[in-house]
């Protein structure tokens, strides 16, 4: 079996799909927590949206959007980040990269740099409509260049983690 991350779509009624996504809930409250210990590290790297990518490409849109709904909520609860002012909108956004993931995942035949990117993009292009339609381009542009090393956690990070997936699995 090649190295890839193949989806493996997890229904409603597999315990799995419950177990999967609590420990990538887990892995979206833990990792915002160490990356908030850098100044601005929550805003700069977006760690709330990192499991959530990996949930929706190699589990299917209910894992991606069981992760991106619950991730916001726990981490709240847990550590009162984020702020209850923009919990909702963090779990709308979140749940919207799980489904991405998975929708471009059902379409490919393994992970790839380009396609994890397309997802991340297409992800932070809709984040940074508002910040255009409200501010204008020049706003919304910085808010992209402050948000690089995010786009960058997640494209490499998350092939990473789909790349140790698949060994994982097939060893």
């Amino acid at each position: 079996m090649s190295q890839t991350a193949a989806i493996q779509p997890l229904r409603l009624d597999d315990v799995k799909l419950y177990v999967t996504t609590s420990a990538l809930v887990l892995g979206n409250v833990l990792l915002p927590y160490a990356l908030h210990a850098i100044p601005q590290g929550g805003q700069m790297f977006l760690p709330l949206f990192f499991f959530t990518l990996v949930a929706g490409w190699r589990f299917g849109a209910r894992a991606g959007v069981l992760t991106g709904v619950l991730s916001p909520l726990a981490s709240h609860f847990l550590t009162g980040m984020p702020p209850a002012a923009v919990l909702q909108s963090l779990m709308l956004q979140s749940a919207v990269l799980g489904i991405l993931a998975a929708v471009v995942a059902s379409r490919a035949a393994k992970p790839t740099l380009a396609l994890l990117g397309l997802v991340v993009l297409a992800h932070q292009a809709l984040l940074v409509a508002p910040v255009l339609l409200q501010s204008g381009a020049h706003a919304a542009l910085a808010s992209l260049r402050f948000h690089v090393p995010a786009i960058l956690l997640q494209i490499l990070g998350g092939y990473a983690v789909l790349r140790f997936m698949a060994r994982t699995r097939e060893a």
